[in-house]
């Protein structure tokens, strides 16, 4: 192929029908030897098995799922655990039992099995809708609304490889039933250990909401009527307790002032009284002495000794006293009193002012104790009121912790019935559950080699070779065949052309390039030119 010059399309094709035996033979051997090459390597057999999630039976409106794993990390663990040696070495005794594996050694199998086992997750399966409208001129289950005419149901393929088809078969099967054991007891178990867990909490929360609540009661009973709800109770008490000391003391005050009326008037009447009875007579003289008498024990509960008023008593009943002890020294033989002066009493107005007084003296000490319990009442009241402030921050925190600890509590139990009855739905089998849709099926032919396979990479393979031959023998060619590649050659510009008159004949010359020939006109001679 001359070099320094463009090609056009007419050239490559050229190129193409001079080359076209070069390519055309390796692309028919080739494919013919990868098919032959592909008998070159043992068959292997590859069975398979469709398992598909089953959605939760129960709405998850009334129990939640107990497993929130993402589907692809599950499919991960159940495969790492349905591989591990001590499940593995289950599966390759049973199978040696059953002499599938001829009792071969279980850590070559094991690592064979580890190294067949291939899972393929299904992103999604067309579901037939089975309300889709019939004779509408769509599928069933493919209709113009997509989110309501199908669904998506996660699963995954599970594949080994094995140079027997009856051991690829069961080892495929013993390892899909591995992982849906394995499943349905991981499921369990955690639904049973998340159980478990909530049981201890709520047994720890409860005790310590027993402590609480113990705490509350003693703090009640410490501070009962000083509690926060008792303070608008205990400033009405203590308003009515002030204002019945206000009447007490003014009951107080005004029986005070009534008995010493009373008293005044009562010694008027005696005066009175005293002064109709002679001086002389014994009798009268220990009716005013036993009325002095009175009189000062009276008024000593009220007064002192130095009180002017019991100072003048007591001088009064000394000289009564004298009077009468005169009396007696000068006739002590003397004839008693008569009759009439033996049983002189006071006047009815005298025992009158005298049961007045007394009475008086009675509400006197009737209010006097009244006066004092209130004061002793009030001061407590005012003291739980003065405390109401601390009273109330201390039962606030207590509260404040036992209705947290109730709500963690309620929050507990809840959560604890809710995983009973996830467990429950996991145990009957009501929750999400693998479902094996499609067995491990026996291979009918093996799935490596693929001998089709091999011819087309052999087809391709011959293709490419024949291409790069028919390129590599096109780039070795110095021929000249037109007069672009004369001018390419020489390099020199075109001066005039002649053309060619005549007819063109071709051949081979003895070098065994091609010849054309062309017969002149009678009046020009012929010419050959070698391409």
């Amino acid at each position: 192929m001359i070099e320094n010059r463009v090609l056009t399309m007419d050239d490559y094709g050229a190129m193409l029908r001079r080359r076209l035996k070069t390519i055309l033979v390796p692309t028919l051997l080739a494919p013919v030897v990868g098919f032959l090459i592909s008998y070159a390597f043992p068959p292997k057999y590859t069975s398979q098995s469709l398992v598909l999630v089953e959605q939760q039976k129960v709405p998850q409106g009334y129990v939640a799922p107990v497993v929130t794993e993402d589907l692809s990390q599950r499919i991960a663990t159940l495969e790492q655990k349905a591989l591990g040696a001590d499940r593995l070495r289950l599966l390759i005794d049973k199978l040696n039992q059953q002499g599938i594996l001829h009792g071969a050694n279980a850590e070559d199998v094991i690592d064979q099995i580890r190294s067949g086992v291939t899972i393929e997750p299904v992103q999604m399966v067309m579901v037939p809708n089975p309300s889709a409208t019939k004779g509408s001129g769509s599928r069933p289950g493919f209709g113009p609304n997509p989110s309501k005419s199908q669904a998506q149901v996660p699963g995954f393929n599970l594949n080994y490889t094995a140079k027997n088809p009856h051991e690829a078969q069961a080892i495929c099967a013993g390892v899909t039933d591995i992982m849906l054991q394995e499943n349905l007891r991981d499921r369990e178990q955690v639904a049973q250990n998340t159980t478990n867990f909530l049981t201890r909490q709520v047994e720890d929360a409860k005790s310590n909401l027993n402590d609480l609540d113990g705490k509350l009661a003693a703090f009640k009973r410490q501070y009962m009527g000083q509690l926060p709800g008792d303070a608008d109770s205990n400033l009405k008490i203590l308003t009515a307790m002030n204002s019945q000391l206000d009447a007490t003391t003014q009951t107080l005050n005004r029986a005070q002032q009534d008995k010493t009326y009373t008293e005044s008037l009562l010694a008027q009447q005696l005066a009175a009284w005293k002064s109709s009875q002679s001086a002389s007579n014994p009798q009268t003289l220990q009716q005013q002495l036993a009325l002095a008498q009175t009189q000062l024990i009276s008024l000593q509960e009220r007064y002192t000794d130095d009180y002017p008023d019991v100072v003048k008593t007591k001088k009064q009943i000394a000289d009564l006293q004298k009077k009468l002890n005169e009396i007696n020294s000068a006739a002590p033989n003397s004839s008693a009193p008569s009759g009439s002066q033996a049983n002189a009493t006071e006047p009815a107005e005298v025992q009158q002012l005298r049961m007045q007084v007394h009475q008086y003296e009675q509400v006197i000490a009737q209010s006097t104790r009244d006066e004092k319990n209130l004061q002793s009442q009030i001061k407590i009241f005012q003291g739980r009121v003065s405390l109401s402030p601390a009273i109330e921050q201390q039962y606030k925190q207590l509260t404040r912790d036992y209705d947290t600890a109730q709500k963690f509590y309620d929050d507990l139990l809840a959560k604890r019935t809710q995983s009973e009855m996830q467990t429950a739905m996991e145990r009957e089998q009501q929750g999400e559950q693998m479902h094996l849709q499609i067995p491990a099926g026996l291979p009918d032919s093996p799935s490596f080699p693929n001998r089709l396979m091999f011819a087309g990479g052999g087809l391709g393979g011959g293709l490419a070779l024949g291409v790069c031959l028919g390129l590599l023998l096109e780039l070795r060619d110095k021929s000249l065949r037109n007069e672009g590649d004369v001018i390419a050659a020489l390099e020199l510009p075109v001066l005039s052309q002649v053309p060619w008159v005549g007819v063109e004949t071709a051949g081979q010359n003895a070098n065994g390039k091609r010849r054309l020939g062309f017969m002149s006109s009678p009046g020009n001679r012929a010419g050959n030119v070698e391409v």
